[in-house]
């Protein structure tokens, strides 16, 4: 007989901690940047990071098609975990997600395989929930753009060599286009579509 999973908790308090989460995901992607602490203490499936399931309880739905990358190793147990939890659909094309969530530096640059929304409906592009070693110790990136008073700086690693381009593409779409989630740990920070990325001079 087939043991099966056991599922382990989602947020000991579902609604404070997903409007505490929500309003620390609205801040970070008005300040392109700025890293923020969601503070959760969930036990989700390895190699689900702490930060990326508070913001799947909090962001995720039944509304939602969520993609699971492969390179997050097996897909089942993580996808059982949001189901349950989220009550969210999990999809096995990339372009048929409203979140993905990715943990290899390949997959991330491929963002035309995604959803990038359309001049009407530019809101029916994906956001994608990137996990990273860190948040504070990656080649420094330079930012601009709205929310951003001057320059801000991205430090986020692993990231690809050919990321600001990749990234200058997207921007080149607006209003379409991919908006960036990148989690390490319980920390988060937020890359919009409307920023722009340069090499630190």
């Amino acid at each position: 007989m087939r043991q099966q999973t056991e599922i382990t908790r989602g947020f000991r308090d579902a609604v404070g901690s997903a409007q505490s989460t929500f309003r620390r995901v609205m801040d970070a992607m008005a300040r392109p940047g700025s890293i923020h602490a969601v503070g959760s203490e969930l036990d989700a499936p390895a190699p689900l990071l702490s930060g990326t399931a508070a913001l799947a309880l909090t962001l995720f739905d039944h509304d939602t098609p969520v993609f699971i990358d492969p390179s997050l190793g097996s897909v089942e147990p993580i996808a059982t975990w949001l189901r349950f939890h989220a009550s969210c659909p999990i999809v096995e094309r990339p372009a048929e997600a409203a979140f993905a969530l990715i943990a290899s530096s390949d997959t991330l640059i491929a963002f035309e395989q995604f959803a990038l929304g359309s001049p009407d409906y530019p809101d029916r592009s994906a956001t994608l929930i990137v996990q990273r070693q860190t948040l504070t110790d990656g080649p420094p990136l330079k930012l601009t753009g709205p929310g951003i008073r001057g320059t801000a700086e991205l430090r986020v690693a692993p990231m690809p060599d050919d990321f600001v381009e990749c990234h200058a593409a997207n921007r080149a779409l607006f209003p379409r286009g991919i908006d960036l989630i990148f989690v390490a740990g319980d920390q988060l920070t937020a890359l919009p579509r409307t920023a722009i990325v340069a090499e630190r001079g």
